[in-house]
């Protein structure tokens, strides 16, 4: 290799996407105006050191609607919900906070606007995650779960000419145009969806991740495992020949990894703080990778104002 010297290739853009900042925004805020505790459905985002801090803060994350007092605040999280839980907080008299990304809420509106003009919904996801579980609830009788490539012999339609593709907005961008192209193949007549659903961020930190991998030996990705970006992003860098690992803290590397590695990537998930990523980088500088070379092929700028109900506190959905 021409770099003796070992050194770091650092993706940007890295670590927290718009969506993600205003969801734990949104819950900072929550705590500012009520104070504690403040009840949050789900984790806020898929990352265990973003839920353990604001947990130490007077959040507590319940499961179900069911579980938070009858007249309490509830914050919904990024990866949104299905109608039936706005049904269950209004009859239990919750205010609610939809910190729903944007993104997200684009696609239920697809979805609902399809299923409305009485189209198939093929909608290319993971069986269980969250925000597959909350589109679904947009449409249950009109929407398919497409679980890759494989799954599209399963798929079955009442109109072969009267179906659309949808998709979970933190795939791996590749993995789901295959599924689309695959889908296309038994119906040829499949519409796309009227804008790209797979999020910017996902994708922005995909081309990224590709870039430093091809000039890597060994790419870190600072996620949590139920993190479905931050798994994408470990499955892209392996496609593109380089030994990947995903972790949560700088002291979950695994030292044996950099065995014979001159060149290491480092990358985060969507929602994932930058402080994480600063820490791995000085847990590498201590063991001589001192070159930190800023790969960053494309450039972040989207923002997302927070909930209209923390804007204006007189629209809070109430019962």
């Amino acid at each position: 290799m021409p770099h003796s010297q070992r050194r770091v290739l650092l993706a940007k853009p890295r670590s927290s996407c718009a969506g993600v900042d205003r969801a734990v925004r949104t819950v900072e805020v929550c705590l500012e105006k009520y104070g504690p505790p403040i009840y949050v459905r789900k984790q806020i985002v898929h990352n265990a050191f973003v839920v353990k801090s604001l947990e130490e803060r007077g959040v507590i994350f319940v499961e179900e609607t069911e579980e938070v007092p009858e007249g309490a605040t509830v914050v919904f999280s990024a990866h949104g919900v299905a109608p039936e839980v706005h049904a269950e907080a209004r009859a239990q008299k919750l205010t609610t906070i939809d910190a729903t990304c944007p993104l997200v809420t684009k696609v239920h509106r697809e979805a609902v606007r399809f299923a409305e003009a009485d189209y198939d919904i093929l909608l290319i996801g993971h069986d269980g995650h969250e925000e597959v579980i909350g589109t679904l609830g947009e449409a249950p009788d009109h929407i398919h779960l497409v679980d890759g490539p494989d799954d599209v012999k399963n798929v079955q339609v009442r109109d072969p000419d009267r179906v659309v593709w949808l998709s979970q907005t933190t795939l791996s961008v590749d993995e789901t145009l295959a599924t689309a192209a695959a889908l296309r193949r038994r119906f040829p007549n499949l519409l796309d969806p009227p804008s790209d659903d797979i999020c910017y961020a996902t994708q922005n930190r995909q081309v990224a991740v590709k870039e430093i991998a091809a000039g890597s030996e060994l790419v870190i990705v600072v996620g949590s495992a139920n993190s479905s970006n931050s798994v994408r992003l470990v499955e892209v860098a392996r496609e593109r020949g380089a030994a990947a690992h995903l972790v949560d803290y700088a002291e979950d590397i695994d030292e044996s990894w950099l065995d014979g590695v001159t060149t290491v990537g480092l990358t985060s998930g969507a929602s994932v703080p930058d402080m994480l990523v600063q820490d791995v980088l000085a847990w590498l500088r201590e063991r001589g990778y001192d070159e930190v070379q800023e790969i960053e092929p494309v450039t972040e700028r989207m923002h997302f104002a927070l909930p209209r109900e923390l804007d204006h506190p007189a629209t809070a959905e109430t019962a």
